[in-house]
């Protein structure tokens, strides 16, 4: 069996003495290991990064996806396409460890491996998969793909997550004082509990809880009947789980479920704390919910020569630096689009997982204004599409494709594929400009504006996640001034996409090119001013000071 110090590798800081488990469904840790998304795991990657420079008590427990979320290529006609290979990790250590699960009231056998803390500096993660000759040929399947599109396979992933996990610690004689769940995959994990102290305000002590979610019907919810069929409930009788949880129409909420568990939740923002406090608030026995904005971690994404041009306050040096970078990203581009990029001219980004919310094509809805701008002479433009769908959003894939197909033929526009941890990196360090137009409120965090701006790029966004707690319009960054939600979603549509176009002509690109002293400054105040406040350093740190040291009130089970 391994012991403490061979998980860990290091001695915890008193500090941060506390044992915590961190479960998540996907964790970016580095790019060789795909078992992540998008935000969730990017998240999750900097805080288990950020556990591991602060030395605190805290393991990973996650899935080793055989097939990751998906290799996204480009079909014949270069459209995007999803190809699934198979990934070995030869750094990943084999603990010998299967024991058994009950999913569908059969057994399922789980093994092991332990991503080590020297391997890519992170806290110690345990990842879990069902893919073994022990299981039979549909059992193998439930850690193949995350986030996997059949609904009773999905329920599986849950079940080995959250119990599985759970069980793990305790096979493993970890002592846990509390179980962190980044979302609500992990959420048997309280039954599990449940199961094994039968005292719901002892389960609660231990429990802490994020939610990511900023509206009701985006959280993930289930068939109560499907959900004890699937043995979600780790061997609990119906009538006891009713008595626990509060269903709708016959449907247990993961995210409501969750509040009723944990001693503490947290939203991923200070306006998404506000949203989820007013979505549950007409529910009863749910714990707090306060606030933890995401964060980065800025050992991982920070480039040094950059950084260091920053504090000498050399601005020849990032001019030149982010030039130098710039040419890194234009390489990318020119490989895979066949597209020349010049170092000179203002390079605005939109690069995040494709959804609807997230309204990628916003910036063509009124395609004249959009054909105007990137045939300016006098100031040029440079823009680049990157972002991940979901493989079966149909409606998203288009929206990548039609962009595609739509800027083909301008020299000056790329839409490019692979948007993983590296190519992240590559755009938010040569990017000019890092655009971020979502629905308002539908954004919880977004955080890929925050190393955006870690790296000389300057964050163009609506004020929706975190983007109000840091922008000043001018000053670190520039504002889309939101429209009035009594309009329908086309008028906003119509207005934001108005004033992008504004903010862009009168005020972005006349910077860049006929005020570069204050287009410095203002790259200047965003690279000062984002790490003492939305480094994931400090966030980790919080998480302990704000949840998992917290003490809960008492709160009275559902009747």
């Amino acid at each position: 069996m391994l012991t403490k110090s061979e998980i860990f590798g290091y001695e915890p800081a008193e500090k941060f003495h506390k044992p915590v488990a961190y479960f998540s469904m996907e964790f970016a840790i580095n790019q060789a290991l795909k078992i992540y998304s998008g935000g969730l795991g990017f998240l999750a990657g900097s805080h288990m990064q950020s556990a591991y420079q602060l030395r605190q008590n805290l393991v990973g427990i996650g899935m080793l996806w055989k097939y990751g979320y998906y290799d996204q290529v480009r079909a014949l006609d270069g459209t995007m396409k999803a190809d699934y290979v198979q990934k070995h990790y030869s750094f990943l250590t084999d603990t010998k460890i299967v024991f058994p699960v009950i999913v569908h009231d059969s057994t399922v056998y789980v093994k092991v491996f332990l991503l080590k803390p020297d391997v890519f500096n992170s806290a110690p993660i345990f990842l879990l998969s069902t893919d073994i000759e022990q299981n039979d040929a549909l059992s193998r399947t439930i850690t193949h793909n995350l986030y996997d599109a059949n609904e009773s396979t999905r329920i599986a992933q849950s079940i080995v997550l959250g119990s599985g996990g759970a069980k793990l610690l305790d096979i493993l004689q970890l002592k846990t004082d509390i179980y962190h769940m980044n979302e609500g995959h992990a959420l048997p994990l309280c039954f599990y509990l449940y199961s094994k102290y039968k005292d719901m305000d002892e389960v609660r002590s231990r429990i802490v809880f994020t939610t990511h979610t900023p509206e009701e019907a985006g959280n993930e919810s289930h068939d109560f009947k499907l959900l004890s069929q699937m043995s979600f409930f780790n061997g609990l009788k119906d009538d006891e789980v009713k008595g626990l949880v509060t269903l709708e129409n016959d449907r247990l909420n993961y995210t409501l479920t969750a509040l009723q568990f944990a001693k503490i939740a947290n939203g991923v923002s200070e306006m998404h704390g506000e949203v989820s406090r007013k979505m549950w608030s007409g529910y009863d026995n749910i714990c707090e919910i306060t606030h933890v904005t995401n964060s980065q971690n800025k050992q991982y994404w920070k480039d040094d020569i950059t950084e260091a041009a920053l504090k000498a306050n050399d601005d020849n040096s990032l001019i030149a630096r982010k030039k130098e970078l710039k040419n890194e990203l234009f390489k990318i581009v020119a490989d895979q689009t066949g597209k020349i990029f010049s170092e000179n001219v203002l390079t605005l980004v939109w690069a995040r997982r494709f959804a609807g919310y997230k309204r990628a094509d916003l910036l063509m809805r009124d395609m004249k204004r959009f054909e105007a701008l990137v045939s300016d002479k006098k100031m040029p433009v440079q823009i680049i599409w990157a972002g991940k769908p979901y493989p079966l959003d149909l409606g998203a894939i288009n929206t990548f494709n039609r962009i595609y197909k739509d800027t083909l033929e301008m020299p000056n526009v790329a839409v490019l594929t692979g948007y993983e941890l590296s190519l992240s990196a590559a755009l938010k360090r040569g990017s000019d400009v890092w655009l971020n137009n979502p629905r308002l409120f539908r954004e919880a965090s977004g955080t890929s504006g925050m190393t955006a701006a870690m790296n000389g790029s300057v964050n163009f966004s609506i004020p929706d996640g975190w983007i109000p707690e840091f922008a000043i319009h001018g000053h670190n960054a520039f504002l889309i001034e939101p429209a009035d939600r009594k309009l329908s979603e086309s008028e906003q549509d119509d207005l934001e996409a108005d004033r992008i176009f504004e903010v862009l002509n009168d005020e972005i690109l006349p910077i860049y090119y006929n005020k570069p002293k204050t287009w410095i400054q203002i790259v200047k105040n965003a690279m000062t001013e984002i790490v003492p406040e939305f480094c994931s350093d400090e966030m980790a740190a919080e998480y302990y000071e704000k949840l998992f040291t917290y003490e809960a009130e008492k709160v009275q089970t559902v009747q």
